[in-house]
C-alpha cells in the first residue's frame, strides 16, 4: 500500500500537477495573454511547472502545488473575470482528473468479479490518483501565495493590501508548510477534500 501511495503521488507530481498548470496556461492564451506561451509553460512537459518545495509537500502530505504560471492580467478584456478563470482553470482540471481517476476504480471494484493482485493494485492506483487530485484542487483554492486562491484573493481586497501580502509570500509558504506537517491545516482540507471523493464515489456508483 505505500508503495502504492507513493508511485501515486510520483503521477500526480510528473503527470497532473502539469496538467494543472498546463490548463491555468491555456485559458490564459485562450483569453489574450500570450505570457504563459512566451514563457515556455504552454506545454505539458513536466519539467517546465514542477516546483521543488510544492513536490515535496506532494511526496509527504499529499498536498502540494507546482511552479505558478505568470499571467498580465492586461492583456485580458474583462481583467477579472480573465484572472478568476484562468486561477480556477487548473483546480477545475483537477477535480476532473480525480472524477475520472475514481470512477475507474469504483467501476473496475464493482466490474471484476474475482479480482487478481493487479487488479487489486490498479484499483488503489487509480482511487489514490483521484484522491490525489482532489487534494491538489482543494489545497490550491487556499487564498495564500503562491497558490490559485492567492489569486481570487486579488479580487476581493485592495491592490496595496495584496501586493504587501506578496511580500511575505516565501514565509508564508513555510508556515504553511509547517502548519501541514503537524496536522494543523491538513485535517480542515481532509474534510473538503473528503465531500468531492464522496460525491464522486456516489455519482461513479450510480449505475451499479
Amino acid at each position: 500500500r505505500l508503495i502504492i501511495t507513493f508511485f501515486s503521488r510520483l503521477f500526480v507530481i510528473f503527470c497532473t500537477m502539469p496538467i494543472h498548470e498546463y490548463a491555468h496556461a491555456l485559458i490564459a492564451t485562450k483569453l489574450g495573454d500570450q505570457t504563459p506561451r512566451l514563457a515556455g509553460r504552454l506545454t505539458l512537459n513536466p519539467m517546465a511547472h514542477i516546483s521543488p518545495m510544492g513536490a515535496i509537500m506532494m511526496l509527504l502530505c499529499g498536498f502540494g502545488y507546482a511552479k505558478p504560471v505568470g499571467v498580465n492580467p492586461r492583456n485580458f478584456k474583462d481583467t477579472k473575470k480573465g484572472m478568476a478563470i484562468t486561477a480556477l482553470a487548473g483546480p477545475a482540471a483537477n477535480l476532473l482528473m480525480g472524477f475520472v481517476f475514481i470512477t475507474g476504480s469504483v467501476f473496475m471494484s464493482n466490474l471484476v468479479k474475482i479480482p487478481t493482485i493487479i487488479h487489486y493494485a490498479i484499483y488503489n492506483f487509480l482511487m489514490f490518483a483521484g484522491v490525489l487530485n482532489v487534494n491538489l484542487a482543494v489545497f490550491n483554492l487556499l487564498p495564500i501565495p503562491p497558490l490559485d486562491g492567492s489569486r481570487i484573493l486579488q479580487l476581493l481586497i485592495p491592490a496595496k493590501y495584496y501586493y504587501k501580502f506578496l511580500e511575505y509570500e516565501r514565509y508564508v509558504t513555510i508556515v504553511v508548510f509547517i502548519l501541514i506537517l503537524t496536522g494543523v491545516l491538513s485535517k480542515p482540507l481532509s474534510i473538503i477534500s473528503g465531500f468531492f471523493i464522496d460525491l464522486f464515489t456516489k455519482i461513479a456508483m450510480l449505475p451499479f
